[in-house]
């Protein structure tokens, strides 16, 4: 039996305005090469001014997983020759890191929780992209001299369960942070995997394989999937030292292979000098300040949405994913509006995503506002209507609002909505009477409608009597049917429950 030894480097690109060391933008999406100046095309005489901003980015990364910043850290030239790096070399920093150490909380297999030590975190330049056709390849360095924070691990993961559960939590963390958008279809949060094997209860760590470039949790797990049993076949079949040995490899999202790409560099190989034309990095209070602003983490919620708000944890998992989505969940319930969060859950994570996937649109770019999200949820948590009726009032929203404040995350982002911003919306109670969808709460003429249905039913109230008490849900059914989905299912049920036992 082998044991699987996984250790991880994240790049994560920093949502900065400008590169790392010049003026140019940072926008995705750009006409090839708009985004260049004679410092990220590596023009003779170019020289780098270091991004303030990228330096506090990292550091506060490094407050949120309980890190040693270094008041002092230096940036080096990491010399390579590839057609993406027009200067020659990748401006990292490999001696004195800004950020080392720290740590991030995953669940393991047992879901128990599990430390994940980290070795550092440092900044660095993105490369270039090569495009590559049928008969040409073409460079694009817009992307060039981007500034990255490179996240390595140490090899602590034993599992691709852990892996993912550990990318999910620190994809997060960025996002919660607003560091980086970590957007992994656009590139801008992407994993290398380094994979090696032992046998269990050994304690030596073997040779490992470098993954490169993997931007998926679904091609992250398969990689390492594939990539450990090659090893064990290979180890099995006596021809480890031959078949596994230190190079970078590159995962085939087609046939789920791992293939051979270059044979693994050393530091040495890389010539490691410090850059010339830039000092060492020395930290102000004033950075050391704005880098000690963060917000509630997405470990810290879990644990109070688990413990004070008695949320499942399923449902934790999934409303603590999105920032943004979290943001709107917290202004929907605020501090002592319990009574609202199933609602919320309810609307947020099923009804609304489904009607807005319905409409081809999504919640950032719809027409319906928080205020009447909350509208609604009061609404429901007063039995003035059903949660049945959401299917008919949401679309209703879709079709005919004229503004709404979730159309601007900026809006969504502040601490509250005013009411001018929503002030030219349609009132949800008007939309409740427009529709007529107010829920039917008076037992009397409930009672009615249960009399109507089982004078229809005669049959089958003699079967319930019976001991058929499976049929109960059938009459509820028939009896919300009679009243157009209007009628409280609360009131139903106690007054069905009268009649049928006399």
């Amino acid at each position: 039996m082998f044991e699987l030894i996984i250790g991880l480097e994240v790049h994560t690109q920093l949502n900065t305005k400008t590169k790392l060391f010049c003026n140019c933008k940072t926008s995705f999406g750009e006409k090839p090469n708009k985004n260049t100046c004679p410092v990220c095309i590596g023009l003779p005489g170019a020289l780098p001014v270091l991004n303030k901003e990228a330096v506090i980015k990292a550091m506060t990364f490094g407050n949120a997983v309980n890190s040693t910043i270094n008041n002092n850290s230096i940036f080096e030239r990491k010399n390579y020759f590839y057609p993406d790096l027009p200067t020659g070399y990748q401006i990292s920093q490999l001696e004195i890191p800004i950020v080392e150490f720290g740590e991030v909380i995953i669940k393991d297999k047992e879901k128990n929780d599990k430390v994940i030590r980290l070795n550092r975190a440092h900044l660095e330049t993105d490369a270039g992209k090569n495009i590559h056709g049928s008969d040409n390849s073409l460079v694009d360095l817009n992307r060039s001299g981007i500034p990255l924070l490179e996240i390595v691990t140490e090899p602590d993961f034993r599992s691709s369960e852990e892996v993912t559960s550990y990318l999910k939590q620190l994809h997060s963390i960025v996002k919660y942070i607003n560091i980086s958008d970590a957007n992994m279809q656009e590139g801008s949060f992407r994993c290398d995997v380094n994979v090696s094997i032992r046998p269990k209860g050994d304690k030596k760590l073997y040779t490992r394989c470098e993954i490169k470039n993997l931007n998926s949790f679904k091609f992250i797990e398969k990689a390492i999937a594939y990539e450990y049993q090659r090893q064990v076949e290979a180890w099995e079949d006596g021809v480890y030292e031959e078949e596994v040995f230190q190079e970078t490899r590159l995962f085939d999202t087609t046939n789920f292979v791992t293939k051979s790409m270059r044979s693994k560099e050393e530091a040495m190989d890389y010539r490691y000098f410090p850059d010339p034309d830039l000092k060492e990095v020395t930290l102000t209070k004033d950075m050391y300040e704005k880098a000690k602003e963060l917000p509630e983490l997405p470990r810290e919620k879990y644990i109070r949405y688990k413990n004070e708000l008695e949320i499942p944890e399923l449902e934790i998992e999934r409303l603590i994913q999105s920032p943004i989505l979290n943001k709107i969940f917290e202004e929907i319930i605020e501090k002592d509006k319990k009574e609202r969060i199933k609602p919320a859950i309810s609307i947020l994570m099923v009804e609304l995503p489904n009607i807005l996937k319905e409409y081809s649109t999504e919640l950032l770019i719809s027409n319906i506002s928080i205020k009447q999200i909350k509208d609604l949820i009061d609404n429901i948590v007063k039995e003035v209507i059903s949660m049945g009726a959401i299917k008919k009032v949401l679309p209703y929203l879709l079709k005919n609002n004229t503004i709404s404040p979730i159309k601007k995350t900026s809006i969504i982002l502040k601490d509250t909505i005013s009411n001018k911003e929503c002030e030219e919306e349609l009132k949800v109670k008007d939309v409740l009477g427009e529709l007529n969808l107010l829920q039917i709460s008076d037992e009397n003429e409930l009672s009615n409608y249960i009399e109507e249905v089982l004078n229809k039913e005669k049959e089958k109230v003699e079967e319930y009597k019976n001991g058929k008490e499976k049929l109960f849900g059938s009459f509820v059914g028939k009896i919300m049917k009679a009243t157009q989905g209007k009628g409280n299912p609360q009131i139903i049920n106690k007054i069905l429950k009268q009649k049928l036992k006399g």
